[in-house]
């Protein structure tokens, strides 16, 4: 609807952070966001481990204190659905819901969303037992029995991480082998206080306030059984918001964005940020550190366009 410096596409703590920069920077900027910004953060139940917060803070209010912060400084947000993009020319297109934004500079923050398990127990106790971030909630299960679900290399490095908290750690897996790398299987395998549920799926996450077990099926022989645990983390992969960006920008085989350590993509002009892009982090405070790069990558991208008209 609109000629800009640049365009953010997404509206999480990549995005704002992003917005906040771009704006001190003096770029005309807007964000889009299909939903209210936040991204994943607005369903976050507790922060613990974002830099200036000694007492943690809930998702929703650091959510709310970012997009403020991006506001008061003058961005423009739009709730908008971005239906495709056009980046063959200098003045990138991106056609959206509400219309047709215009800019030279693209950032993507579209963030990515964490697979489930489809039980309709799991969003019922998600922020109340049930996790998809080790880093992010393991303190909270100190001296608890706990569980971790999948057998990739996040899911077994991460329940070793957890025993550092965790008094005992079930690895749950539907198979009688982990995809995991050969090093990251021995290190599970020889900790003390790593059990493995092998061959099992979770039929059901069991209580009523807050977790307190799980429904485990054997897919060898049907037989079930109660797992008692105190939380459980699902571990089996995370879906990047990308599918729009698929032949416009280079995507791995997961659909991951693939960037420089500048934020910048295939297409130059165009940035991505955040859980959208592959990486080995993904948390709130690496995502808008993120931001921020590639709104300063952004400036430099747009001051080298202007010298080169002079």
């Amino acid at each position: 609807m609109g000629s800009y410096d640049t365009i953010i596409i997404g509206g999480g703590p990549a995005g704002l952070s992003a917005g906040v920069y771009a704006m001190r920077s003096r770029l005309k900027t807007v964000l889009i966001e299909k939903y209210v910004p936040g991204g994943q953060m607005i369903v976050t139940d507790f922060v613990e481990n974002y830099p200036g917060f000694a007492d943690g803070i809930t998702g929703a209010e650091l959510s709310a204190a970012m997009e403020l912060q991006a506001r008061n400084l003058g961005i423009e947000i739009v709730s908008a659905e971005v239906l495709n993009v056009d980046f063959a020319h200098e003045e990138k297109k991106i056609i959206t819901s509400e219309g047709e934004f215009r800019a030279p500079t693209v950032i993507i923050a579209t963030g990515a969303t964490p697979r489930q398990l489809g039980l309709p127990s799991e969003n019922r106790l998600t922020g109340k037992g049930v996790s998809y971030c080790a880093t992010c909630d393991g303190a909270f299960f100190r001296d608890k029995e706990i569980a971790v679900v999948g057998g990739g290399n996040t899911a077994v490095q991460d329940a070793v991480f957890l025993t550092r908290f965790a008094r005992k750690v079930t690895l749950v897996h539907r198979r009688d082998a982990f995809r995991a790398t050969r090093i990251l299987q021995e290190r599970a395998l020889k900790n003390p206080k790593i059990e493995v549920a092998w061959d099992s799926i979770v039929t059901d996450i069991l209580g009523d306030m807050k977790v307190t077990g799980l429904a485990l099926r054997n897919v060898k022989d049907g037989s079930e059984r109660t797992l008692p645990v105190d939380g459980v983390f699902i571990l089996i992969g995370t879906d990047p918001h990308t599918e729009c960006f698929r032949g416009h920008v280079t995507l791995d085989p997961a659909g991951y964005i693939l960037t420089n350590e500048d934020m910048h993509t295939s297409v130059p002009g165009v940035f991505a940020a955040g859980d959208c892009r592959r990486k080995s982090l993904r948390q709130m405070v690496t995502a808008a550190a993120d931001g921020a790069i590639a709104a300063v990558e952004a400036e430099k991208y747009i001051e080298a366009l202007h010298d080169r008209t002079l």
